[in-house]
């Protein structure tokens, strides 16, 4: 098995209280209604949100096409594991489970996301990606670079919501 990496790090002016409220507590409920056009809805499959939580994101017919994980996929849904959650330190690590987003050479993909606060009062995000690979499988650069400018999109959206609506999530 081969193990591949990436870290991205991403900036706003919101607190990190209130972005991880909403885009990780909150996310099956403020997502599909920020972002329909890409998410349909998320469900609890098994727990409550706490850890060991599974997580369903149904994604829209026509959003399938071009999947949200990989380049294009043509994929409905996919399954993670909430594997952390800390409201207190604003961490969150999360395991992608089950979906065509895996292919056939992923065994899964970990995600481990921390916020921090920033000098300026607002939020620095770090975002890791962890590629648990079997064989000699090549990530593709697209996919990894089309995966990426989704997070940043999602984190735009919320942070554009938060900053329109600076009661929702204080």
């Amino acid at each position: 098995m081969t193990i591949t990496s990436f870290t991205d790090e991403y900036t706003s002016p919101v607190p990190p209280s209130r972005i991880f409220r909403a885009s990780i507590v909150d996310s099956h409920n403020l997502m599909p209604k920020l972002m329909p056009q890409a998410i349909k809805s998320i469900e609890f499959v098994q727990g409550n949100g706490g850890a060991g939580t599974i997580k369903q994101i149904n994604f829209p017919e026509v959003f399938s096409d071009c999947g949200f994980f990989s380049a294009c996929g043509n994929f409905k849904s996919i399954k993670y594991r909430i594997d952390e959650i800390n409201e207190e330190k604003f961490v969150y690590k999360y395991t992608l489970i089950e979906g065509d987003a895996l292919v056939d050479k992923l065994e899964k993909i970990i995600y481990e996301v921390k916020f921090e606060q920033s000098p300026d009062g607002g939020s620095i995000s770090k975002v890791t990606s962890t590629y648990y690979k079997e064989g000699d499988f090549k990530l593709k650069e697209e996919e990894i670079k089309a995966g990426k400018e989704k997070v940043s999109g999602m984190y735009k959206a919320v942070e554009a919501y938060l900053i329109q609506n600076p009661d929702a999530y204080a």
